[in-house]
């Protein structure tokens, strides 16, 4: 059972006053040279805040939905996450959270039955979304699932970026692709991550990422630009700094976006 055929629609990602005086002081040499030594670590010190280099640490779980209908309005930009059942997905929030089980991982694969919404430090939401492809539930229910999974992937007008997860031994399924049909073409950025990284030689690992590339450029040539490719691992701790820095790097954007909508017009 693949995913309902539906016309994507389009998205995009919606994001000291002088002093002054007259008195001019005596002229001293050493005072000069020691001021001119404060002023430069004044000057220096005078940076801006820095966004915090784990960017889903501290995510909070706002809420849950099982159907469209129980989704939250669109309001702050989206991340998701999405991946095949057992592929690691919970483990990959988990690790980047700082938590042993923000992302709840079932016991039976596939039977995380609904879509999982956490609020970031940032202001942004992260989308946890169901496993798909495991054949241990009925078919009908294995349906409803993949068609509410669907439905969000390509109406959600605020979801702005997909981290899709999938096992770096086997490379992308068939419906990792066809999720990514439904994604890719609106040019809003993918990161996938290969985990179980662990689990190969060096030489696999490359492998690995050379062969998701290879799919990725013969599913998607006019997209494959947008969506990057790396090697991950909970347990080894592999490529997690590297993910960080691209979702680090997704909010940034999304901040910047969002101030240039709040800045007034300038008159002319």
């Amino acid at each position: 059972m693949g995913f309902p055929s539906t016309e994507l629609p389009s998205a995009s990602l919606p994001a000291n006053p002088p002093r002054c005086g007259f008195h001019e002081p005596a002229v001293n040499k050493r005072t000069i040279v020691t001021d001119s030594k404060r002023a430069s670590k004044t000057t220096g010190s005078a940076k801006p805040a820095a966004r915090p280099p784990h960017p889903l640490v501290g995510a909070v779980f706002v809420t849950g939905a099982a159907a469209p209908a129980q989704l939250p309005d669109a309001g702050v930009a989206e991340i998701a996450f999405a991946g095949r059942s057992n592929a690691g997905k919970s483990t990959a929030i988990n690790v980047l959270a700082g938590r042993t089980r923000l992302a709840f991982a079932s016991r039976t694969p596939g039977r995380t039955q609904q879509i999982n919404l956490f609020s970031l430090r940032s202001g942004a939401l992260v989308a946890d979304l169901p496993g798909y492809g495991y054949a241990a539930v009925g078919k009908e229910l294995k349906r409803a699932w993949q068609e509410f999974l669907w439905h969000y992937i390509t109406t959600r007008p605020t979801l702005v970026a997909l981290v899709l997860i999938v096992d770096s031994r086997h490379g992308l399924k068939e419906l990792d692709i066809e999720l990514l049909e439904g994604f890719v073409p609106s040019g809003r950025p993918v990161l996938i991550l290969a985990t179980k990284a662990d689990k190969l030689n060096t030489t696999a690992q490359r492998a690995a990422v050379s062969g998701v590339r290879q799919q990725l450029q013969q599913q998607f040539p006019l997209g494959a630009n947008n969506v990057k490719v790396q090697l991950f691992s909970a347990t080894a701790r592999i490529g997690i700094e590297e993910a960080e820095a691209t979702i680090a790097g997704w909010l940034s954007t999304m901040d910047s976006a969002a101030e240039q909508e709040t800045r007034p017009a300038k008159l002319v």
